[in-house]
């Protein structure tokens, strides 16, 4: 499948974890998380993506039957409730497998450089659509991991080398997002750099995700915990979009479309061939 891309796509954050940064425990029932993902498409989410073990920095890796009794129940039920994509946020290639064959049609792999060999198989091989994000180590190391030339340069360099490498094993040019991976084995520095200049990811083909949401280098700049970014986390997906995002994963779905669709008509009320 092709990412649905017909206007700058919000991504619903819909974890299913006892322990993850922002919304940890919220959604572990799943009854309570077909009930979000529900929601979420009604407030304007064009992909929903399901995770079932924490990426924030220093969590615990969880076990993979213990991955898969928390993910496919939801992906199942949503599959057959809900008419937008779902995409399985995982590390795991057999996480991953099981989540497309209960429904999901993206794999949102978060593994970066550690990304499993067999990942870009298997997406090659059923036809599912991925997102390549940038990340260093494990959330257990990756806080370490932050030493970079150049981190926007380095970045991207490493998203080109994955996509080629996704290209070259059979996966459609058109079934790839890159993902810069704010947050990442990134400082908050390095984030804001990132966000900076987005615009040095965006012209290389692929559509470029930006994945911002309540991060803990929004909350270093405002000075607030994590449920009080919404405003900062808004201003980062209004200055992304302008630099040419294409995806937007957010926890606060009505807020983010209404902020996104706002700036696609200010960019429009320009003809494009009058923009400089």
């Amino acid at each position: 499948m092709e990412v649905p891309l017909d206007l700058v796509a919000v991504m619903g954050v819909l974890n299913v974890t006892p322990d993850s940064f922002s919304d940890g425990g919220l959604w572990l029932d799943p009854g309570a998380a077909v009930a979000h993902g529900r929601a979420m498409v009604s407030e304007g989410a064009a992909i929903v993506d399901v995770g079932g073990q924490s990426t924030r920095p220093g969590a615990q890796p969880v076990a993979e039957d213990e991955e898969l009794r928390r993910v496919i129940p939801v992906i199942s039920a949503l599959a057959r409730e809900i008419k937008v994509p779902i995409s399985i946020d995982t590390r795991t290639a057999n996480v991953a497998r099981a989540a497309l064959d209960a429904g999901a049609s993206i794999v949102n792999d978060t593994a970066g450089e550690d990304s499993e060999p067999g990942m870009a198989a298997l997406v090659a091989g059923s036809g599912a659509a991925v997102v390549a994000m940038h990340s260093r180590g494990s959330p257990e190391t990756m806080v370490s991991l932050t030493i970079y030339s150049d981190v926007v340069k380095d970045v991207a360099a490493f998203l080109l080398e994955r996509a080629d490498r996704l290209e070259a094993i059979g996966v459609h040019h058109d079934a790839i997002a890159l993902d810069p991976g704010f947050g990442f084995a990134k400082t908050g520095d390095q984030n804001l750099e990132l966000l900076a200049r987005f615009d040095e990811l965006t012209g290389f083909g692929f559509p470029v995700l930006a994945g911002t949401s309540r991060k803990s280098f929004i909350g270093r700049v405002l000075n607030t915990e994590t449920g009080q970014r919404l405003e900062g986390t808004l201003a980062t997906i209004v200055w992304a979009v302008a630099k040419g995002a294409r995806i937007v994963r957010v926890h606060d779905v009505q807020q983010a479309v209404r902020a996104v669709r706002m700036t696609e008509a200010i960019e429009n009320a320009v003809p494009r061939e009058d923009r400089l």
